[in-house]
């Protein structure tokens, strides 16, 4: 098994071992643990039954992170995306839009994916994005993943009265933990400790049992639901009415610019980009990854996605795609021990995220900062991302103001004309917010 591995995952190549990939994917799955009742929830507020899209995530997050795995080699994991999930349960429980046109809806977005990954379009639009803003991408990311861990332990919270965010209160019980846990992984970092990243969790869980934050299961075992009620439970005809159109794009422009933006930033923290910040084998990341959307539909998924919680498998060592079928192995157990896998509280893993979108942001140092069109862009989209939290906004600010500068430089023929259309498409998805 040890030498089939190693000839199917290039182990040695990568200079990883089973060992590390099998510690890179558990701390994958423990900071992606959280959609196991994110996603069930928000869809079952929308009308959809919580066990029945528990046991539909579970299996797609497997077949798709597998596929991903065996197809590029790459140690990314898929799954729901909670934007598209937000999308689709908004469709569902505020525009009174059925399931199952909802679902179709999905379907057709995840077929214009695969058109344009298969035809490489996808690929070609990554190529002329500017080294500057694939940077920016990846660092922006960084801040949006240090956002999401300090808000999923309270550290910082929205302040409604000062429509901005805040510290929140410092001295409860989950911010407490999460700060012991930041230490723990300064400290595990410092020293170069081997699996940090999953030993900080597992003795920030411990912590939190002490202070009362980790809740222990009444059962330890749970049987998945039928997949019966779901599946096909689909109306591709009547989602292609224009008036579904803006859902549509809704769906179609932060998925494709999302994906973008997770691939290359964990590449870039995996080692993977090229001297001109590109990554080879791209155009199957996004082919499966399309992919994976049109199958989700088919069970009334979401867009499935390229997960930013990847980033903390690579930051564990992960390197090839074996990381990632250890994550599918994960899953795959807490299909049935789902209350096991949901003892670890938020506080746990906040700052595991927290450092990792920190050091994300070492991409940073590779921008021409004496060059305006290059670094005013770039800066754009990290703040946008935070700033309109979501990763696609900050993208679809910065390349027309990518454009604006360089025509009011003078130096409008360093633009692509694919440059154009992202623009116009940008424009678009605005349009679609007003």
């Amino acid at each position: 098994m040890k030498q089939w591995l190693e000839r199917r995952f290039q182990l040695s190549a990568y200079q990883t071992t089973v060992r590390q990939e099998m510690l890179a994917g558990i701390t994958t799955f423990v900071t992606m643990a959280y959609v196991l009742a994110t996603v069930p929830n928000m869809l079952g507020q929308a009308g959809l039954n919580r066990h029945v899209m528990l046991t539909a995530m579970v299996l797609l997050i497997v077949l798709t992170s597998c596929a991903m795995a065996f197809y590029t080699n790459r140690p990314f994991a898929l799954a729901p995306g909670l934007g598209s999930v937000g999308v689709v349960a908004s469709m569902i429980s505020n525009e009174g839009i059925s399931p199952e046109i909802a679902a179709g809806v999905i379907f057709w977005s995840g077929i214009l994916f695969i058109l344009i990954s298969f035809l490489g379009l996808r690929e070609a639009v990554v190529r002329v994005i500017p080294v500057s803003l694939k940077h920016a991408v990846s660092a922006g990311i960084g801040l949006f993943i240090a956002l999401l861990g300090a808000k999923s332990c309270g550290l910082i919270v929205a302040a409604p009265e000062k429509n901005n965010l805040t510290f929140g209160d410092l001295t409860s019980p989950k911010v407490l933990v999460c700060l012991v846990g930041f230490v723990i992984v300064l400290v595990m970092k410092v020293k170069n400790v081997s699996g940090g990243m999953i030993i900080t969790i597992l003795l920030t869980t411990v912590a939190g049992v002490l202070a009362g934050v980790t809740e222990l299961p009444e059962r330890f075992v749970s049987m998945p639901a039928g997949l019966g009620e779901q599946f096909m439970r689909i109306d591709f005809l009547g989602a292609l009415d224009f008036a579904y159109i803006p859902f549509l794009i809704a769906l179609f422009v932060p998925d494709f610019f999302s994906t973008f933006g997770t691939v290359l930033g964990v590449g870039a923290k995996a080692g993977y980009l090229d001297k001109d910040g590109n990554l080879p084998g791209i155009d199957k990341c996004f082919q499966v990854d399309a992919v994976a959307t049109s199958f989700g539909a088919l069970f009334g998924m979401p867009s499935m996605t390229t997960y930013l919680e990847s980033s903390a498998g690579v930051e564990a060592g992960g390197k090839t795609g074996l990381s990632v079928i250890f994550t599918s192995i994960c899953f795959v157990f807490a299909l049935f021990l789902a209350p096991i896998a949901l003892i670890i509280p938020s506080a746990a893993t906040a700052p595991v995220l927290i450092f990792i979108g920190v050091h994300m942001l070492s991409g940073m140092k590779q921008i021409d900062y004496s060059d305006i069109t290059e670094y005013f862009p770039a800066f754009l989209c990290v703040t946008f991302t935070i700033f309109a939290n979501n990763i696609a906004n900050g993208i679809c600010v910065a390349l027309p103001a990518y454009v604006l500068l360089k025509y009011a430089s003078g130096r409008r023929r360093e633009l692509s004309p694919v440059m154009y259309i992202l623009v116009a498409v940008c424009v678009l998805y605005f349009w679609t917010l007003v």
